[in-house]
């Protein structure tokens, strides 16, 4: 039996602030529309924090049974390492895929929005499919771009169209960056693990563009969403706050542009992008609310 601390690595929890982020960004924009609401806030926030949990152990099992963590650098997987049995962690994934529903349908009944039922089936499917079923998305080299998507856009754009019931440019800019950071720490994961993976037959799109280009695709996600904020200048100021994340980008971008730099080197890029993820969530928010 895997014990609790096990547990709580398997969930993964350096990647749970890119879960915050898009919550974070999307009610700050709803509140610059005059229409926060914090219930709404805390029961999205609920969602995608089980969505990450429900996935990064959907990955766990769907990887584990497949052999493709067999051999790994980074965090302990519990179906790889034979910490837990592959059905205990399968159904610890679907039971946080319930939560995030549970709360998920809250939402809809408050909201009486009950098309976002379909949104919320498919952010499911889209959590077990990344590494699950028969053809999962995510040894066809397109993870990163379904981040993007659900963790990006969805989440971001989501929240803010769940308290306000209308989006703005505001919105689409944070949910953009949010989705380009999570996406880059996707990449770098993907990075870390080129040789076992292309081994495992898992054609990542890190390894699809092999190792260089992905390190570079990594640098330019993180700085498009870093620079994408300045464009706002011209409503307000405030914006220059988020040149307070801009530093946090510096050590990671140097690892990823340097080729030496392997395996448990890239951890810390991971740690760190997802400091960057929430220095760019807490001070876009802010200048929003400031402007």
């Amino acid at each position: 039996m895997a014990t609790v601390k096990e547990w709580a690595a398997g969930a993964r929890p350096r990647t749970l602030p890119l879960a915050v982020a898009p919550v974070i960004i999307g009610a700050a924009a709803a509140q610059a529309l005059g229409r926060f609401d914090l219930t709404i806030g805390l029961l999205a926030l609920v969602v995608a924090l089980a969505l990450q949990v429900g996935v990064n152990y959907a990955n766990d099992y769907s990887d584990g049974i497949r052999g493709t963590d067999d051999v790994r650098v980074g965090p302990m997987r519990l179906t790889g390492s034979k910490a837990a049995k592959p059905r205990q962690v399968k159904d610890a994934a679907f039971f946080s895929f319930g939560l995030a529903s549970q709360a998920g349908l809250i939402i809809v009944i408050l909201t009486g929005m009950w098309w976002m039922l379909a949104v919320g089936a498919a952010c499911v499917l889209a959590a077990w499919w990344y590494t699950g079923g028969s053809r999962p998305y995510g040894y066809r080299g397109l993870g990163e771009i379904m981040v993007f998507v659900f963790f990006g856009l969805v989440a971001t754009l989501g929240t803010t169209w769940a308290m306000a019931a209308q989006l703005s440019v505001h919105a689409w800019i944070g949910a953009v960056g949010s989705g380009l950071i999570a996406a880059a720490l996707l990449m770098a994961n993907n990075v870390r693990d080129i040789p076992t993976d292309r081994e495992a037959g898992k054609l990542t799109l890190a390894v699809r563009l092999g190792d260089q280009r992905a390190r570079i695709s990594y640098v330019l996600m993180v700085g498009l969403a870093l620079v994408l904020p300045l464009t706002l200048l011209v409503h307000s100021l405030w914006f220059l706050l988020v040149l307070l994340a801009w530093p946090l980008a510096l050590g990671p971008a140097r690892i990823m542009l340097s080729p030496e730099k392997k395996g448990h080197a890239l951890i810390k890029v991971l740690q760190l992008t997802s400091l960057i993820g929430m220095a760019f969530a807490l001070s876009y928010s802010a200048a929003l609310i400031l402007s």
